[in-house]
């Protein structure tokens, strides 16, 4: 019998070690993956977060990064770019995104597709108690925080002021929530517009140290056709005593906060992330970073949604016996 070369003996030995020593690195291979979250003292960076360190321990091929952002259209477009893989969107900054009306962008983001309803995303607009600022129509010539610019809470407070003619009779001040409730104490603005789900750290800061007064803003908003032509907003009511010093119902708008993924990103990846979210224990986690989360649950999973679901959200959602509307069949 022919006997086998050393030489081609060797060669293979080398080839056999080689695939050993990667096998390991092999198994161990993960899909990594950004989520672009939101501000300091935001909800959406809570969201943001909360989810990507969720899905990063219990997803054993996948890690999700966290990036802070200045909110919803950044997240728009890094979404749409591919910069990011997964975001928090409001319904309205998504709409308007997709059919090319953001204000001053008539660019049509089509590859940012929804994954689930988060929760409602009410305004609120905070002054100091003794500043004699009653009503919204007080703010003329006043100096008004309105969050980061390209933030989803700049762009709702240009849409409402609008709405009423207000928009450029304010001193406007493009800064994060954070510190607008430091500035709000210090006196250097007179105003300041957070876009969040309720309670929010930002308005506690200032309700902390100062006595504040929320301002109602459904009576300002229904004298106009801001309603009308922003179908995506709804009333809302954020309850007496949410923060110290409020003993009174504020009567407000909200949008709804989408979490949305790219339209790059796998099907089997979107349905697993919210399979591991939506689970009981994914939930109740939720639940422990953030009061928001209360909102989230299967039921309401495709709530407030106005533009195309992922191919796998709609395949979850369908899959726990939610009808999906006709404008969220998926891309």
């Amino acid at each position: 019998m022919a006997r086998f070369p050393f030489r081609l003996l060797a060669v293979a030995a080398s080839c056999l070690l080689v695939v050993a020593l990667c096998l390991p690195s092999m198994a161990l291979a993960k899909t990594r993956l950004a989520f672009s979250g939101g501000p300091d003292g935001g909800t959406f960076q809570y969201f943001s977060n909360a989810i990507s360190s969720r899905l990063s321990k219990m997803i054993p091929d996948v890690e999700v990064s966290n990036m802070a952002s200045a909110g919803s259209v950044e997240n728009l477009r890094r979404v749409n770019s591919g910069d990011a893989d997964f975001g928090v969107i409001y319904a309205g900054d998504l709409y308007l995104g997709a059919t090319g009306q953001l204000t001053n962008d008539p660019r049509k983001y089509s590859n940012v597709l929804s994954m689930a309803y988060l929760y409602g995303a009410p305004a609120h607009l905070a002054v100091l108690a003794d500043s004699g600022i009653t009503q919204v129509t007080d703010l003329v010539g006043k100096r008004v925080a309105v969050g980061p610019a390209g933030s989803g809470a700049a762009a709702s407070a240009q849409r409402y002021f609008t709405a009423l003619g207000l928009w450029d009779k304010m001193k406007v001040e493009f800064i994060g929530y954070s510190e607008a409730a430091s500035s709000l104490g210090d006196r250097k603005i007179e105003a300041m517009w957070v876009f969040a789900g309720y309670p929010n750290s930002s308005i506690i800061q200032a309700a902390a140290s100062n006595s504040i007064r929320l301002l109602s803003l459904v009576d300002a908003a229904k004298a106009t056709n801001f309603f009308q032509n922003n179908p995506y907003y709804a009333e809302v009511t954020i309850p007496a005593g949410t923060y110290t010093g409020v003993d009174y119902d504020v009567q407000t708008v909200q949008d709804s906060t989408i979490w949305v993924a790219g339209k790059h990103v796998k099907a089997d990846i979107v349905e697993k992330a919210l399979t591991e979210v939506f689970s009981p224990e994914g939930l109740a986690y939720m639940l422990s970073v953030t009061k928001a989360a209360a909102a989230m649950s299967i039921k309401d999973g495709n709530y407030g949604i106005v533009t195309p679901l992922h191919a796998g959200a709609a395949k979850f959602w369908q899959a726990n016996g939610l009808t999906l509307t006709a404008a969220q069949q998926p891309l």
